[in-house]
């Protein structure tokens, strides 16, 4: 359960430095190393939350982490080793069907980027730039995005495989295909009892699962022009996704802290599921390259502090 981070430029000879180790160690729940598997990080880290969504709460599963750690690939994966996505709703699906005989369900599910903070819907590229608006009782809508209703996870697979060559990306010197924005897949699950009863109750349970963007120095990556401006971008969600988690993990403290959802439009879209009814797992990627020590240094610390958040239902 613990990550023992080394410094790479610690040189044993050092005298003077002997006693100022920037060796850190990190406790979460659960660490996986290189062996891991995409079923073990699944079930380790997403099956729990399967029986919660049916039951009306809502669920985040975030990627975070520099470019090149293997975000895209623990959350799409590839066609033989499917990511946490595809097994999510597999199972989803096959728990919902068990409560068949006396619930009528509906899933629907959108799958969209954030990018240069404009909204992209991924299944309908060519509907341009959405806008965020919020209903009558609070809810965050995305106006005009498309929704999907199915219940085949092959399908599932091919629209989403579809929808990610529609993310932008671009070569930068870290990785060749870098994502260059925030991808989101909102699924949501209607529940409605078959039997006619007084009180009609709906569970409605949202998840959420997002793919964010590299969080990296822009030094590292050379980037230049365009580059530069998405890279700013990129790490001013990253830091009002950061503030929100910080403000949250202190909520308990003794001041009461304002949580500012409204700075970017991920953290507006993800409102409900940071504070209020919502499990969130956030999985951390680091490389262990030691060219990326401050990377995965600033990734651990982002992560531990996510890991203190306490939600109030």
């Amino acid at each position: 359960q613990r990550v023992v981070l080394m410094d790479p430029s610690e040189d044993p000879d050092d005298i003077l430095r002997a006693n100022r180790s920037r060796e850190k160690t990190f406790v979460f729940d659960m660490v996986f190393d290189h062996r891991a598997t995409q079923e073990e990080v699944y079930v380790s880290t997403t099956k729990s939350l399967i029986g919660g969504v049916i039951s009306g709460y809502n669920a985040t599963i975030f990627a975070y982490g520099p470019t090149g750690t293997g975000k895209t690939y623990t959350m799409l994966g590839t066609d033989c080793e499917p990511g946490i996505y595809i097994r999510t709703l597999e199972d989803l699906f096959k728990a919902l069907e068990a409560t068949a005989e006396e619930m009528d369900y509906t899933v629907s599910m959108s799958y969209l980027e954030i990018y240069n903070e404009v909204i992209r819907d991924l299944l309908n590229p060519s509907s341009g730039f959405l806008d965020l608006r919020e209903d009558s009782r609070g809810n965050i809508q995305i106006a005009g995005i498309t929704e999907v209703s199915t219940t085949n996870a092959q399908e599932i697979m091919q629209l989403l495989t579809k929808g990610n060559k529609q993310r932008t990306q671009e070569p930068t010197a870290a990785n060749k295909t870098s994502s260059r924005s925030h991808a989101v897949l909102q699924v949501m699950v209607t529940q409605k009892s078959r039997r006619q009863a007084i009180g009609e109750e709906m569970r409605i349970g949202k998840l959420f699962m997002v793919d964010l963007a590299g969080s990296e120095r822009a030094a590292q990556t050379q980037n230049r022009g365009k580059r530069m401006k998405e890279g700013a971008h990129i790490n001013r969600s990253l830091l009002a996704l950061g503030n929100c988690i910080n403000a949250l993990s202190e909520k308990g403290g003794s001041r009461a802290q304002f949580v500012n959802f409204r700075d970017s439009k991920l953290t507006r879209l993800l409102k409900d599921s940071l504070g209020g009814n919502s499990r969130t797992v956030m999985i951390a990627h680091i490389s262990p390259a030691s060219t990326s020590f401050e990377e995965s240094r600033m990734t651990l610390i982002y992560a531990y502090r996510a890991k203190n958040i306490k939600t109030q239902v």
